[in-house]
């Protein structure tokens, strides 16, 4: 038998098998950090439940722990969480809904096994949605679909699955149906068994609200038409070859339902079941070159996440790593593949939100934070013994720009110093050029909220007020130097420099493009989505 750093694969296999890394995603609004919350509360991780606003004198949410996002009710970083449930080990992942840090999402995205999809019953399926759909048919992520909100007035049911057919391609095959219209919510059939759900409200939803399981037959004299009408329902789908296929769910040509009020607490029970019972457990992942690393090999992992500012006493930063393979141990030796260097892991911690304790061992599919490995940047693998390197994580291309100064020239070292993390976590992309100098450098977003938390961040983190200023600048292009020199003759094109060393050319309209791209095809434009000289469409 094969030993793997002291351990036998049998035993990381038999790790591994347990774990559940998911991602909670979600158009903005739709109920991700409350509905964390709840899985939190019925996996008896807490005693009681947040509130995303702090209402009736609730604690805040245990993954929204920046002052921003309590401030303002809305996720801006994603946050990772671990607890058991039953015999796994769940590693839970809330990310930000709001297209402004998609990054930061679409990162997360190549770090877990499977998605739960929250979708508001009342608006179905919107813009980031169908966004987020999309990026998970590209990872071949199973989704699992939970329509939220049903508490509250809303589409039919059935209508809801039909958009989700038509508009994402998979197949909804609900697990569970609601008795009761939207804003009516009694409870939901199972449809595995046939037997009505009900649940029972708490305080607020602070409490977990406890189900009781019910005969068709109990169900038919409490609940009446509801119950006729679920029922029908629920046989429609059937008869539609909409009934639960565990391959077809992780071929993605299906996607699980269930209909929930995460707010209430009602149905999340469900939840957690479904990902126990159906979500894939960690298997062997894409390598650089294209093959696949076995979970039973020697440790490797990737960073998707760098974080600062999570502990105010000690100012440290935390990288955040996808254990894919072999078993991880607090104060081993691993190379870090991008340098070749070795580094101890001495300070490795489990992440419950912000608060963190010792990890003295990991495994696939776990999620591990490294403290204070300064030499970790997104996307960077590591390994112990068996060589490998991952896929570059996605860096998007910024369509805002702002040029970025000290409000108090004193204070110019921590200036550098915050601009330099917030850049090395990938909060934002910095740009830099010999002409604007060090004091100015002009930083690149996906989303004008991404600057406002650079603002609150800097303020609050490193000490440092800033002053920016808005570019006249709409889209950007890789390009290299020879193509600068051209370039940087035109009063309406600027050409500067990434942290990772990558040239780009930024343009103030699609139309100024088009005519560069015409006066000079020889110039190398690409775009940093598809690596093509492609201009964009007329407007």
């Amino acid at each position: 038998m094969t030993q793997l750093s002291g351990m036998s694969t049998p035993e990381v296999l038999t790790e591994a098998l347990r774990r559940r890394t998911f991602a909670v995603i979600s158009h903005p609004d739709a109920g991700k950090s409350t509905l964390t919350e709840a899985l939190l509360l019925h996996a008896r991780a807490i005693t009681t439940a947040g509130a995303t606003h702090g209402k009736a004198g609730r604690r805040g949410t245990v993954s929204d722990w920046m002052a921003m996002e309590q401030a303002r009710g809305i996720s801006v970083t994603s946050a990772a969480i671990q607890f058991e449930y039953r015999d796994a080990v769940i590693n839970l992942v809330d990310t930000p809904g709001h297209a402004d840090f998609s990054e930061d999402t679409f990162r997360v995205l190549s770090a877990v096994d499977a998605a739960v999809m929250l979708v508001d019953a009342s608006k179905g399926l919107e813009v980031q949605t169908m966004k987020l759909f999309e990026v998970c048919r590209q990872r071949g992520l199973p989704v699992i679909t939970v329509i939220n909100k049903w508490d509250r007035p809303g589409a039919e049911a059935l209508d809801l699955m039909d958009e989700i057919r038509q508009r994402t391609g998979l197949v909804p095959t609900p697990l569970t149906w609601p008795v009761g219209v939207a804003g009516d919510f009694r409870g939901v059939i199972d449809r595995s068994t046939d037997e009505f759900i009900r649940f029972t409200r708490t305080a607020g939803g602070a409490k977990t609200a406890e189900p009781e399981r019910l005969s068709a037959a109990v169900a038919a004299a409490d609940e009446g038409a509801a119950w006729v009408t679920a029922t029908e329902e629920s046989e429609l789908l059937a008869e539609s070859d909409q009934d639960h296929d565990e391959a077809r769910f992780l071929k993605n040509e299906t996607t699980p339902v269930l209909f929930a009020a995460a707010v209430l607490n009602f149905g999340v029970q469900h939840i957690l079941d479904t990902l126990v019972d159906f979500a894939p457990a960690a298997e062997a992942r894409e390598d650089a070159s294209g093959g696949h690393r076995p979970v039973g090999s020697a440790f490797s992992g990737f960073v998707f996440k760098v974080q600062s500012g999570m502990n105010a006493s000690h100012r440290d930063h935390v990288a955040f790593v996808r254990v894919c393979s072999g078993q991880f141990r607090r104060g081993m030796i691993v190379t870090h593949a991008a340098s070749g260097r070795p580094f101890a892991t001495k300070y490795a911690q489990h992440l419950f939100g912000r608060e963190r304790e010792v990890a003295d061992e990991a495994w696939p599919g776990d999620i591990v934070g490294l403290v204070n490995a300064s030499a970790l940047r997104v996307g960077d693998t590591i390994f112990e013994t068996e060589p490998v390197e991952f896929p570059p994580l996605p860096m998007f291309a910024p369509e805002h720009f702002r040029v970025v100064r000290s409000a108090d020239s004193s204070k110019h070292k921590q200036f550098r110093r915050g601009i330099d993390q917030l850049d090395h976590e990938g909060v934002i992309q910095v740009l830099r050029s010999e002409l604007r100098g060090d004091q100015a450098p002009v930083l690149g977003a996906v989303g004008p909220m991404q600057f406002e938390v650079v603002e609150e961040r800097m303020t609050h983190d490193f000490g440092a007020a800033i002053r920016t200023e808005a570019l006249p600048y709409q889209l950007a292009r890789r390009t290299d130097r020879e193509s600068a020199e051209i370039l940087g003759h035109d009063r309406q094109v600027e050409v500067l420099m990434r942290s990772d060393g990558t040239l780009l050319a930024l343009f103030s309209t699609p139309w100024r493009l088009r005519n560069t791209v015409r006066d000079h095809p020889e110039l190398m434009l690409e775009d940093l989505a598809t690596g093509s000289n492609a201009v964009p469409a007329a407007y």
